[in-house]
């Protein structure tokens, strides 16, 4: 009696069994953020030791991302999927009672360890399950949890924070992912197909077993990661560790490429870069992606810092952008292969420039008005950008190797925004400095306007109570306060007209992302030799 062929798993229960880590890990990379504060007094660390909480987490991700489809092909997709989820759930739980400065790091690190698999591993399970048709709207589902989770990530822990205890920016995962297991469990299935070519392949892995590879790879990210995470802050190579570090990052991602070129059995596939559409894709993706950190990073910080925003209220400026891009996503999903994949990231470039552009523009004065405005236009940028970007890059991976394809792709756009962020952070330091000398070198006390402003200032503070030599002192005070806002001022509007030149300089970039054959390499036989 012949076995009745297996039913075909739910794509739409698929996607939302694996959204759900994706989102948790992407949400993960920003809430912390907002709580480090409160977090900071609870474990008594100082400012510059408190941003290990990031740091450990982000290490940790970009060290198992490019790992993905070797440990994947070892233990199974969907196995690799669940533990790192437990893992993430364990570490998130862990942290929320977290007591002193090495216990949140250290549990941080172990959620990071869980989030790095998660977005590459939903990356390769959509390309999977969905047909070569759909592959846009495949690619529209994994763009709303990766852009979407940053976006809302502060508007939620400023409301967690201010309303609770910060712990529970932690907590809030446990439930969650306990629901994201269970429908994993349930409703995922892997390829029969695929798991038989896993099980070859993961029989040669370990006959040789890839040691110097995995090695070289961490200890290389690792330096790299700590090394754009902590450069502002430690002054970049005026300091002696981040020069070693740079160096040493350097000499083992180098060594790192070499093995990995000619190791019988490499644990991270680079010929995948063979292949044009990929590399084009991801290069493209990953350069475009240091620009839209950079830009997402700057307004809630000139909001906080200037506007007075807190950390709840910037947030929910913010959301225009992230429902532009929720409304979006789908729409540019359905048009990706009716449109060509130029077409659509040369718009969102046009679109996300000019909402860089019109940020340019930005005062003291600024309203709701013109921050919703500028928002809008970025996030119809960012969703016609990312879209066809992802889905571009992998539609020549042959099936069997879109695990190894997703977590290089997640890596270099993890270190694109890594670079664009560190880049970014030490311009808008450096471009305040000189403002605010420019700005201090027209204080002169004889001139007749600044001696007025001075004057007035100090009879209203004696009016208030002060006595003179108070009142000089605190409108001395005041006026250097003014200078420093008017200072910061000039450089966000500086920055934001930087990012508009860099979208611009990125657009001819786009003749070089080579279009991709149709129908998609995710169901049929690749168009070049990636086999190892």
């Amino acid at each position: 009696m012949a076995t009745p062929p297996k039913a075909l798993p739910n794509k739409w229960l698929v996607t939302l069994s694996v959204t759900f880590g994706t989102l948790m890990g992407a949400i993960d990379s920003s809430i912390v953020n907002v709580a480090l504060p409160q977090i900071r007094g609870a474990v008594g660390a100082t400012v510059q030791e408190i941003t290990w909480a990031t740091t450990g987490f982000v290490i940790a991700t970009v060290m198992v991302m490019p790992l993905t489809g070797f440990l994947g092909r070892l233990f199974g997709q969907k196995r690799v999927y669940l533990a790192c989820l437990v893992l993430f759930v364990a570490g998130s739980f862990l942290c929320g009672f977290a007591w002193n400065l090495p216990t949140l790091v250290l549990f941080r690190f172990l959620q990071g360890l869980g989030a790095g698999a998660l977005q590459p591993t939903e990356q390769a399970i959509l390309r999977q399950t969905f047909p070569p048709k759909e592959q846009g709207t495949a690619m529209a589902i994994f763009a709303m949890a990766v852009m979407v989770g940053p976006a809302i990530g502060p508007t939620l822990g400023g409301y967690i924070v201010d309303n609770f205890h910060w712990s529970w920016i932690f907590f809030i995962n446990v439930p969650v992912g306990i629901l994201g297991f269970f429908m994993v469990a349930r409703f995922v299935q892997e390829d029969e197909q695929l798991r038989a070519t896993a099980r070859v392949e993961a029989e040669r892995q370990r006959k040789h077993m890839d040691w110097s590879g995995i090695t070289l790879l961490c200890m290389g990210l690792a330096s790299l990661q700590y090394f754009l995470e902590e450069g502002q802050a430690d002054d970049w190579f005026e300091s002696p560790v981040i020069v070693i570090c740079a160096l040493f990052a350097a000499t083992c991602l180098i060594a790192f490429v070499i093995r990995e070129l000619t190791a019988v059995a490499p644990a991270v596939n680079l010929r995948l870069f063979k292949d044009p559409v990929f590399a084009s894709g991801t290069l493209l993706s990953a350069l475009v992606f240091a620009v839209l950190m950079a830009s997402m990073f700057l307004l809630p910080v000139f909001m906080q810092e200037l506007l007075g925003f807190t950390a709840t209220q910037s947030g929910f400026a913010l959301m225009p952008r992230t429902l532009v891009m929720l409304v979006m996503m789908p729409f540019v999903g359905r048009l990706y292969g009716k449109v060509p994949a130029r077409v659509l990231v040369a718009a969102g470039i046009v679109f996300a420039g000019l909402g860089a552009f019109e940020m340019s523009h930005f005062s003291l004065a600024t309203g709701s008005g013109n921050i919703i405005s500028a928002i809008a236009l970025q996030g119809v940028g960012f969703s016609l950008m990312f879209v066809p970007l992802s889905a571009t890059a992998l539609a020549n991976i042959p099936r069997e190797r879109m695990a190894d394809a997703t977590g290089l792709n997640s890596l270099l756009r993890q270190i694109g925004g890594s670079m664009g962020l560190a880049i970014f952070t030490t311009l808008l330091s450096r471009y305040t400095v000189t403002a605010k000398a420019s700005i201090a070198a027209h204080l002169n006390p004889e001139r007749w306007e600044v001696a007025g402003r001075m004057a007035a200032t100090q009879q209203g503070l004696m009016q208030h109570g002060l006595d003179a030599a108070g009142a000089k002192v605190a409108s001395l005070q005041m006026m250097a306060g003014s200078v420093y806002r008017q200072a910061m001022v000039l450089a966000f509007d500086k920055l934001f007209v930087l990012a508009a030149l860099m979208f611009v300089v990125v657009l001819p970039l786009i003749y070089f992302l080579k279009a991709a054959p149709s129908g998609g390499g995710s169901h049929e036989k690749p168009h070049i030799d990636v086999e190892i």
